[in-house]
């Protein structure tokens, strides 16, 4: 598996209504240091619908990047009842426990 699907995979795991970070994902699939890389994995996701990257946020709250902006990935994860305050998420309340 390389690194792309071990991302996606662990992408795949966040449950509607809570959020992981970059550098989460990055530590749970065995690279503690690679946090952008994830990012720029998300970037090229193939299959959004599927893959949810959009519930792949900063570590310090703030919605970070979305390749269809950064307006419609609040849009998306208010949908799914996460409260976006100041423009950050509190991850203590909506952050997934793997």
């Amino acid at each position: 598996m390389n690194f792309s699907e071990k991302v996606f995979k662990a992408v795949k795991r966040i449950p509607k209504g809570s959020v992981s970070t970059y550098s989460e994902i990055a530590e749970i699939i065995g690279n503690p240091d690679a946090s952008r890389a994830v990012g720029n994995a998300l970037n090229k996701n193939p299959t959004p619908i599927i893959v949810p990257c959009h519930r792949v946020v900063r570590s310090d709250g703030k919605a970070g990047g979305f390749a269809k902006g950064t307006k419609k990935k609040i849009e998306l994860l208010r949908k799914e009842g996460i409260e976006i305050k100041n423009n950050k998420i509190d991850l203590e309340k909506f952050g997934c426990k793997f």
